[in-house]
C-alpha cells in the first residue's frame, strides 16, 4: 500500500503542517478528493463545503499563527452544530433549507484553533436516536461493513474518521452520542466530565446531559482535540482551573504512565426495565481489556451497581422533554420521523411536576454513582451490547419497541452522562468476521487524564490504530 497524507496521525500531520513538509490547502484536497471518491457508499457526509475549505486553507497562513492547536487540520461539523452561511439540517424534513447567521460557540473556538471544516457531519433526527438512519440523507454505514449502521448520533463523523475521510472530528454526547458509533467504527471516542468544555459545559442542558467530545482513531488524537475544545472560549461553570493547563491531556495520552484501581462491570442501571444480554463479541472485547490491563500492574475488581428500578423511567422521561422543545406545531408534525413525533408528542405530555421529580431522582442517582465509584481510578465496561446492527434493524413502526432496542444496543452508555463523568471508548478487539468491538472506561469527575493514560497503555500493547477498513 502506497504511501498518502491520510495514513499519518492528526498529530503527525499536524507537525507535517508545521514543518512545511505539507499546505494546509495540499490536505484539504487530500481529504475533499477521498470524499467525493469514497463517500457515496458510507454517508459520512450530508453537506461538502469543498470551495469554503479550500479558501479557509489559503488563508490560514496570513490570518493564524501556525502554532495554533490544531492548524491546518479538516474535520467536519455534526449536523445538529450551526455553521454561519452553511445548511444545518438537524437530520429532519423539518429544517430543510435552513441555513444559520450565526455559528455556534464549539465552531468559533474550533475555528480559532486552526481548523479547516470541509463541511457537516451526518446526524439522525435532531440528534435522539443512537443509529444515524434519516428520511434526509443516507444512512452512516460502518466502513467495516457497509450493510451495519455506524451507530449515533456521532455517526456521520464517526464514518469519516475510520474511512480516513477526516484525522478526526467533533461530536456531541448525550446519551452516548460519541461512544457509540466511536465503537461501532472501531475509534476512540470521549465524553468529557460535565463542565469541562466551557463551549458545552452541559450545564445549559436539559439533566446537563450533552457535551461534546473528539472522536479519533488514536488515544493522542482524541486527547488533542479534546485539549482544544477546552482551550477555547470563557465560559462560566467549567472545571479548567486549577487542574488543566494547555496540553494537559494530550501530554497525559503521549506519556500513558500510572498503575491504577479499577472496576469491571457487566450490569447496568436498565437492567431492571429491559431484558440486557452481553454478546459473545462484547464479552470477548471485555476480557481482552482486563487480561492486557492486569498484565501490565493494574488492580481490577469486579463490581456491579446497586439496583435502582427507577433509572429507566427517569432517564425515558428527561429522553422525551428533551425532544419537547423542537419547533414543530400543527402540520410540521407530519414532517418528523414517526420516533421523533412520538418523543414530541408524549414530552409535552410531560407536567412540570413529573418532570421536576425525574430531575430529582436523576440527580440522586449522579450522586450515587460517584459515591459507588470512589474507590476506583476508573470503572470498565463493555462499550456496547452487541455488534453493530444491521442498517433498517431498528423498528421505526413501533416507538416502543424502537427504544427499547436501542437500550438493549447500548446500556452501558446513558449513566455516564446522567452522572456527568467523564467517558471513553477504546477499540480494543476486532471479531472473526472483522468488526471491531471496544470497552469504555468510566472516570471520576474531571478524570479525563486517567482515562487517557490507560487508554494510551492499552493502545500500545494491541496496536489498534494500525487496524483500518476497506476503504483505507
Amino acid at each position: 500500500m502506497a504511501f498518502e497524507l491520510h495514513h499519518l496521525t492528526a498529530h503527525e500531520q499536524w507537525d507535517w503542517l508545521q514543518r512545511g513538509k505539507i499546505t494546509p490547502l495540499e490536505l484539504t484536497d487530500h481529504y475533499l478528493s477521498r470524499i467525493e471518491r469514497l463517500d457515496p457508499k458510507l454517508g459520512a457526509f450530508v453537506t461538502v463545503t469543498a470551495d469554503a475549505a479550500r479558501a479557509r486553507a489559503t488563508d490560514l497562513a496570513t490570518i493564524m499563527p501556525k502554532a495554533a492547536a490544531l492548524w491546518g487540520l479538516p474535520i467536519g461539523d455534526k449536523d445538529l452544530t450551526n455553521r454561519a452561511g452553511v445548511p444545518t439540517g438537524y437530520g429532519s424534513r423539518l429544517m430543510t433549507g435552513f441555513v444559520p447567521e450565526e455559528s455556534d460557540d464549539l465552531v468559533t473556538v474550533l475555528d480559532d484553533a486552526g481548523v479547516v471544516s470541509l463541511g457537516k457531519t451526518n446526524a439522525p433526527e435532531f440528534g435522539l436516536p443512537s443509529y444515524t438512519e434519516t428520511l434526509v440523507a443516507p444512512p452512516a454505514r460502518t466502513p467495516w461493513d457497509t450493510s451495519l449502521g455506524a451507530g449515533g448520533s456521532s455517526g456521520g463523523a464517526a464514518v469519516a474518521v475510520a474511512a480516513g475521510l477526516l484525522p478526526f472530528a467533533p461530536g456531541s454526547d448525550g446519551g452516548g452520542s460519541v461512544r457509540i458509533p466511536a465503537a461501532a467504527c472501531g475509534l476512540v471516542g470521549i465524553k468529557p466530565s460535565r463542565g469541562l468544555v466551557p463551549s458545552g459545559s452541559g450545564v445549559d442542558k436539559l439533566a446537563g446531559l450533552v457535551v461534546p467530545g473528539p472522536l479519533a482513531r488514536t488515544v493522542a488524537d482524541a486527547a488533542m482535540m479534546l485539549d482544544a475544545m477546552v482551550a477555547g472560549g470563557d465560559y462560566p461553570f467549567t472545571l479548567r482551573a486549577p487542574r488543566w493547563d494547555g496540553g494537559a491531556l494530550l501530554n497525559a495520552a503521549v506519556r500513558g504512565e500510572g498503575r491504577f484501581q479499577l472496576g469491571m462491570m457487566t450490569t447496568s442501571p436498565w437492567d431492571d426495565a429491559y431484558d440486557i444480554e452481553i454478546s459473545e463479541e462484547a464479552s470477548a472485547a471485555l476480557a481482552l481489556a482486563v487480561s492486557e490491563l492486569d498484565a501490565i500492574g493494574h488492580g481490577i475488581e469486579e463490581m456491579a451497581l446497586e439496583p435502582d428500578a427507577s433509572y429507566g423511567p427517569n432517564f425515558r422521561t428527561i429522553w422525551q422533554a428533551s425532544a419537547a422543545g423542537i419547533p414543530a406545531e400543527g402540520e410540521d408534525l407530519a414532517k418528523l420521523e414517526p420516533l421523533t413525533r412520538w418523543l414530541v408528542e408524549h414530552g409535552r405530555e410531560i407536567s412540570a411536576l413529573e418532570l421536576m421529580r425525574a430531575l430529582a431522582a436523576l440527580s440522586l442517582f449522579e450522586r450515587s454513582v460517584i459515591r459507588q465509584f470512589s474507590r476506583f481510578d476508573a470503572v470498565m465496561t463493555p462499550s456496547l451490547a452487541m455488534t453493530p446492527r444491521p442498517i433498517g434493524w431498528y423498528d421505526n413502526t413501533d416507538a416502543e419497541r424502537n427504544f427499547e432496542q436501542q437500550v438493549q444496543y447500548t446500556p452501558f452508555t446513558s449513566f455516564a452522562n446522567v452522572s456527568g463523568l467523564p467517558a471513553v471508548t477504546l477499540p480494543v478487539y476486532q471479531t472473526d468476521g472483522g468488526l471491531p468491538m471496544g470497552v469504555q472506561l468510566i472516570g471520576r469527575p474531571g478524570g479525563e487524564a486517567t482515562l487517557l493514560a490507560i487508554g494510551a497503555q492499552l493502545e500500545r500493547r494491541l496496536q489498534w490504530q494500525r487496524r483500518h477498513p476497506p476503504q483505507w
